[in-house]
């Protein structure tokens, strides 16, 4: 893949990421009314807890992108040094592993 797209696209989803992470984070606590709304609240901020951390960890996967991309690596599986698909890094533009290999991870990790 090209470098310049290669950096739109880690650009863009960097974006998108920090949007989300913005819009989760609590911008002050809210007053709790009834034991019915204290419960909903606590539901809703283990949810956005949960999110908030899936983004971070989003977020470190396209820090990680851009490292290799600047060392040349981007586009490389980090596991076999095997290319990345280009239809695999515009879907995902911080894909570290082949297709193969992401099912091989899934796989392992349910075993």
């Amino acid at each position: 893949m090209d470098t310049e797209r290669a950096r739109e696209l880690l650009r863009r989803e960097r974006g998108r990421i920090e949007e989300e992470l913005r819009r989760l984070v609590p911008e002050g606590d809210p007053d709790v009314g009834d034991q019915v709304d204290a419960g909903d609240e606590l539901f809703e901020r283990e949810l956005d807890e949960g999110l908030t951390e899936a983004l971070r960890e989003r977020l470190a996967a396209i820090e990680r992108a851009e490292r290799r991309l600047d060392e040349g690596k981007y586009g490389l599986s980090v596991k076999s040094g095997q290319p990345i698909p280009d239809e695999r890094l515009q879907a995902d533009p911080a894909a570290e592993l082949t297709v193969e290999e992401q099912l091989e991870e899934e796989r392992g990790a349910r075993s």
